[in-house]
């Protein structure tokens, strides 16, 4: 079930790029209607997650499972919100889609659906190490996001005309870069599974031990 929640976000994710790059307010719409199948799926992991609690005496690492599980479907859904949040700006993009820092969009945003699938196939294989990876891919979308602000910035002062529609583009990139930290928190919660321990704690872009 978390497996196809996450498969949900990520199409969603990836729709709602190709809505903005197309201006397709269409598909946009639709992006918003799917997102209610992620919420379905979310109270049915919680649902199940409680009955499985309740009713069975578990081992400690079952009981790590479970709650990471209910704790991931949480995080899985917020992720389907902030592509709903993309898809809701695309008609308020749509006069000026061409403008061309909406070029380098899409490549953020397939690093940050790229690190909600490996994410999830770590919890699937209760893999540690591939959790940790995901971990060290965030200070790159990081990067991705401080590089794509500098050039809308940039657009913005070169091109006032611009400013309403690179502001709401901002806020995509905003959204994606916020993806990739809940991915992150996914990744912590599958090392915790996994092991028993907390990950190691790690340094973010900019900042020192």
């Amino acid at each position: 079930m978390l497996s196809q929640m996450g498969g949900l976000a990520e199409q969603a994710i990836h729709d709602a790029i190709n809505a903005l790059q197309r201006a397709d307010t269409d598909l946009a719409t639709q992006i918003r209607g799917a997102d209610k199948g992620i919420d379905t799926l979310q109270a049915e992991v919680e649902a199940l997650a409680v009955q499985i609690i309740a009713e069975r005496h578990l081992a400690d690492g079952d009981l790590r499972d479970v709650v990471a599980a209910l704790k991931i479907a949480g995080v899985i859904e917020r992720i389907g919100d902030y592509a709903k949040n993309i898809a809701k700006r695309v008609p308020l993009i749509e006069s000026e889609h061409q403008i061309e820092p909406i070029t380098v969009i899409p490549a953020m945003a397939r690093m940050a659906a790229e690190m909600v699938h490996d994410v999830l196939d770590a919890f699937a294989a209760r893999d540690a190490q591939a959790a940790v990876l995901v971990c060290d891919r965030d200070r790159l979308l990081d990067d991705f996001y401080d590089g794509i602000f500098r050039i809308l910035v940039t657009h913005m002062v070169e091109n006032p005309a611009t400013i309403g529609q690179v502001a709401h583009l901002l806020f995509v990139a905003k959204n994606l870069e916020r993806i990739g930290d809940h991915a992150t928190n996914v990744a912590e919660m599958v090392y915790f599974a996994a092991t028993g321990t907390p990950m190691p704690e790690r340094v973010k872009t900019g900042e020192t031990r």
